[in-house]
């Protein structure tokens, strides 16, 4: 029987059912909310065998459609679907050459001294007026979603809209959710069209205005498909890393002594992300593939159309490749974590994150040393989502 990969219990602590289910087999059969029966791959082999084959998993059904979209979805989200993520080469090839050179380790490493200064005006602001902030809305989601938006050129005007919207699409977790959140879509989409559109008629500066410009001088993006690149470097480039840093604060609130070690020494801070980054694992599943053939993944026969996700969760507590995989260890070498992904859908944004999470952590604590949890760990709570590991609310105070 498959787990409640929803359950308050599984997110608190994901590794006793990520080991049922590798105790299954590397691949194992299960049903998942709105995606329907999947496949999916428990440790980093099957992991890797299925996200770097292109030649037998593709990411849509032999008509074309994206590998998991439901009849029942309307226009709005088949738009937003057709992004690079979904799109197998040549066409996922085309997308992300267009946008690379914006995430290119020289590039993100130029801004790493805003997004400091960024961190310290947030850290700094956090109790202004108050005694208590919710780490989630307040920092950890402050921070990608302001680096992001002024990657892109979004005007300060939206962004918090943007924000809002977000937060609503990334919460649905049931078919009747799925429903509810279609006319959070649609503003969504919106404001995206808007902001494409307010550039191509003023011009501007950032990754909008790049990629109007490339379009203007007969690269191959489609308006479409600029629409759909813009909602996914705005989604994926704040909140996916916004559960990271507030995962990775919340394992640092848990124990003073460990988070006292980390920032006795900068030169831990590298480790200590990459250890962030597989414990928490807040991105748990891939986009979901399709088998172009019959064919045996890690001694398991996989048909012709069938679907097949990668549990990054699992495989990032797979003791085949990482040893000890429950233990937090922020001295852990040779870290062999897939958090983002594998193959040619290797996430974009990889050195981007890292920066922003050690910027994150690193200010939060220069700033207040003696910050502690405003409630007992029993409390926190955490989002009811298939796939993605993130806390609500992580209410904290410090000591005056």
């Amino acid at each position: 029987m498959t787990p409640d990969l929803t359950s308050q219990s599984f997110m608190a602590n994901p590794f006793a059912a990520c080991d049922r289910l590798r105790g299954e087999g590397p691949l194992v059969r299960v049903k998942l909310p709105i995606i329907g029966r999947v496949w999916i791959a428990t440790t980093q082999a099957a992991l890797a065998a299925v996200l770097k084959d292109t030649e037998n998993f593709s990411m849509r059904r032999a008509n074309g459609k994206v590998a998991g979209m439901q009849w029942w979805m309307p226009r709005s989200v088949g738009l937003l679907a057709n992004n690079m993520l979904t799109f197998d080469d040549p066409d996922h090839k085309r997308l992300r050459q267009l946008v690379d050179r914006a995430f290119r380790r020289d590039a993100i490493t130029a801004l790493e001294p805003r997004i400091e200064a960024r961190a310290a005006e947030l850290a700094r602001s956090l109790f202004d007026n108050r005694d208590e902030a919710d780490l989630v809305t307040a920092y950890a989601r402050q921070l990608p979603l302001a680096v992001i938006c002024d990657l892109l050129g979004v005007s300060d005007t939206v962004k918090e809209r943007f924000a809002a919207q977000a937060g609503r699409l990334t919460s649905v977790n049931s078919v009747l959710g799925f429903v509810r959140a279609f006319a959070s879509l649609g503003r969504f989409t919106r404001l995206v069209e808007a902001e494409i559109e307010r550039v191509r008629r003023s011009a501007g500066t950032g990754l909008i205005a790049e990629l109007v410009a490339m379009q203007q001088a007969g690269e191959p993006i489609s308006d479409d498909e600029m629409i759909a690149m813009v909602f996914l470097l705005l989604v994926a480039g704040h909140e996916t890393t916004t559960h990271v840093i507030s995962g990775g604060i919340y394992e640092l609130l848990r124990d003073p002594a460990r988070r006292q070690w980390l920032m006795a020494d900068e030169s831990r801070m590298a480790l200590a992300v990459e250890e962030i980054l597989r414990f928490i694992s807040a991105v748990q599943f891939s986009k979901p593939r399709i088998a172009r053939r019959d064919l045996e993944v890690e001694g398991t026969r996989v048909a012709r159309g069938e679907m097949v996700m990668a549990m990054i969760a699992a495989a990032n507590s797979d003791p085949a490749a990482i040893e000890c995989p429950h233990r937090f260890d922020m001295e852990r070498r040779a870290n062999r974590h897939v958090a983002f992904g594998a193959g040619p859908h290797f996430c974009l944004g990889h050195q981007l994150a890292r920066i922003e999470i050690a910027c994150a952590i690193r200010a939060l604590f220069a700033t207040w040393p003696q910050l502690r949890l405003a409630v007992a760990q029993d409390d926190i709570r955490w989002r009811s989502r298939v796939g993605l590991r993130a806390i609500e609310r992580l209410p904290a105070t410090i000591i005056r």
